[in-house]
């Protein structure tokens, strides 16, 4: 027996309640037989000329909405928050949560049957899989795709070379005028960042975890393949909804599994830890921490793309993208795990082939031996804290050095440049504060700028330690999201400058060496010293939040509520 169209609920109804939905779609110029009687598809679109990476999605929804009207469905295109990552302060990630409940309620409050979700700059994709997975209807999602690679002075460039050009302009090797003709030359078309960044890394994500067609990742945003992935979308999502495939069906806990094995092999963004653990938390999969480490360990890192590596998205599409990249993987894979199409991962890699083993390494010859993830833990981090070593460097993966303590945010900055600060190469830099409920949002500081006294000296890699992130185009010797964060007054609040911290990567440790009798000493002492908000979301987000390791979501949004809404409005 057919299953009942959801949107009957709203435009089947006879009667007032029936003549008002209606009434009220016949004023836009639409005969009712489109919407009575065909699945309704909601394209759910986070286009904002104030989001330039999703800049180009009123056109993609165009190929979308030609695929849904060929398959015999209805589209209805809405708009939720967007989440800019180059313009938003203080943070993207303090909206995260907030796009996701705008999501959640505008599919479950509205007439639909299957949902598309167009998303692409960072915190876009896993806020808007969030809040579909907590209606769970029928769900596909379409990425916007990168940007193409950037061209400078005969070199290829990309986001993570931000970082080199700041440290060059700050040591004198770079004008400010040069600067600024490099903005044109590495932005050249629409698109996230060219880089296996976060938005590349979760467009990973959503393709190894069967939300999106095989082949969604990688296709840049300019090339015309983009669009026909979206118009293939469009069709898709009216035979799921005709299947009742629902994120449910897809995300199985082997399903995240493949997600964290593959993102190893990519080398993907630290932030996939905090965003798949919020997902999973939503679709109610058990999910933790130390589940990144153990199924990462033994993964070849073969995917040769900045920051790790040295090539980017653009090359890697022709390469042979994530399909080629799941080929090499077959023997670590959950290969029977079912995706959007209908099929297997298996039976939709099968027949992928790399075409470049200096972008996509095999797993007998990877790219690099270093682990693309690493969870550490020890005393100054009780829940945990993350590594990325195939972005580090190799000296500094096992080390002990005297802590340089930057309070917050506002300390670093205002300390880093000072001739008279006590620091030298050995050291480790270490800067509180700037977690979840401290900053408050988690911001992407986690990677700070050495200072300019040891960049001077030729040197452009320390260990970094704090309980905030670091942008997925970041690199470097860099600890993130120590949990519990320093405002909630665990270790990691305790560390004082000169102390010794110890880090050992390959054993997973990250300690504070001094004696537990001085710990609990300075924590009789400890005053909490971040500001609380006194009204409004971010006050709602310090209240409710959860730390890093938990996937800082909102405690009252784990789980999901479904898609049935019980009461009329008329």
């Amino acid at each position: 027996m057919e299953k009942k169209l959801r949107s009957q609920g709203w435009f089947g109804k006879t009667g007032k309640d029936g003549f008002i939905y209606r009434a009220w779609m016949k004023n836009q110029g639409i005969p009712d037989y489109e919407f009575r009687d065909k699945p309704v598809i909601g394209i759910c679109n986070t286009w904002s000329e104030l989001t330039p990476c999703n800049a180009h999605f009123r056109e993609l929804a165009e190929s979308v909405k030609r695929g849904i009207s060929e398959a015999g469905g209805f589209p209805v295109e809405f708009p939720v928050m967007s989440l800019g990552e180059t313009l938003i302060k203080p943070t993207a990630m303090i909206y995260r949560n907030l796009v996701s409940m705008d999501v959640e309620e505008s599919i479950r409050a509205n007439p639909l049957d299957g949902v598309v979700l167009l998303c692409g700059c960072d915190k876009t994709t896993p806020a808007l899989v969030m809040g579909a997975c907590s209606v769970n209807i029928p769900t596909i999602v379409v990425s916007g795709g990168s940007m193409l690679t950037g061209k400078y002075q005969g070199h290829d460039i990309g986001t993570s070379d931000i970082w080199r050009f700041n440290d060059a302009v700050r040591t004198g090797n770079m004008s400010q005028e040069e600067l600024t003709v490099a903005e044109a030359c590495m932005a050249r078309s629409r698109g996230h960042c060219a880089v296996m960044g976060t938005a590349s890394t979760m467009a990973c994500m959503v393709e190894s975890l069967g939300l999106s067609l095989p082949g969604n990742a990688a296709i840049p945003a300019a090339d015309s393949r983009r669009k026909v992935m979206a118009q293939l979308s469009g069709i898709r999502i009216v035979e799921m909804v005709k299947e009742n495939l629902k994120p449910s069906d897809i995300l199985s806990r082997k399903a995240f599994e493949n997600a964290i094995i593959i993102n190893a092999a990519l080398g993907g963004s630290t932030n996939f830890i905090i965003h798949l653990l919020a997902i999973a938390g939503r679709i109610e999969i058990p999910l933790e921490l130390n589940d990144f480490d153990t199924l990462s360990a033994n993964i070849p890192f073969i995917v040769n793309l900045q920051p790790s590596g040295r090539y980017f998205m653009e090359d890697f599409y022709y390469a042979g993208g994530l399909p080629a990249v799941m080929k090499e993987l077959e023997h670590h894979l959950n290969n029977s795990c079912l995706t959007v199409n209908g099929k297997t991962i298996q039976e939709n890699y099968h027949s992928a082939k790399c075409y470049n083993r200096e972008i996509i390494a095999s797993v007998d010859q990877p790219f690099n031996s270093l682990a693309g993830v690493a969870i550490l833990k020890g005393n100054l981090c009780e829940n945990g804290a993350v590594i990325k070593p195939s972005a580090a460097s190799p000296h500094l993966l096992n080390h002990s050095g005297k802590a340089v303590v930057f309070e917050d945010i506002d300390d670093y900055k205002s300390r880093i440049d000072l001739a008279d600060l006590e620091v030298d190469e050995t050291s480790i830099l270490v800067l509180k504060n700037v977690g979840p409920i401290g900053y408050p949002g988690m911001p992407e500081v986690g990677n700070m700028a050495l200072p300019k006294k040891i960049l001077t000296k030729g040197i452009h890699d320390m260990i970094r330690i704090s309980d905030g992130r670091m942008s997925g185009t970041g690199f470097g010797t860099v600890i993130l999201h120590a949990s519990p964060e320093a405002a909630l007054g665990g270790n990691f609040a305790m560390v004082q400058n000169g102390d010794v911290i110890h880090l050992d990567v390959a054993n997973r440790i990250l300690n504070l060496e001094i004696s537990e009798h001085e710990l609990q000493k300075r924590k009789e002492n400890w005053r909490s010293s971040h500001k609380n908000y006194g009204r409004g979301y971010i006050s709602l987000y310090q209240q409710q939040v959860e730390q890093a390791h938990l996937g800082a979501d909102m405690s009252f949004l784990k789980g999901n509520s479904g898609s049935e809404v019980t009461r009329d409005s008329h």
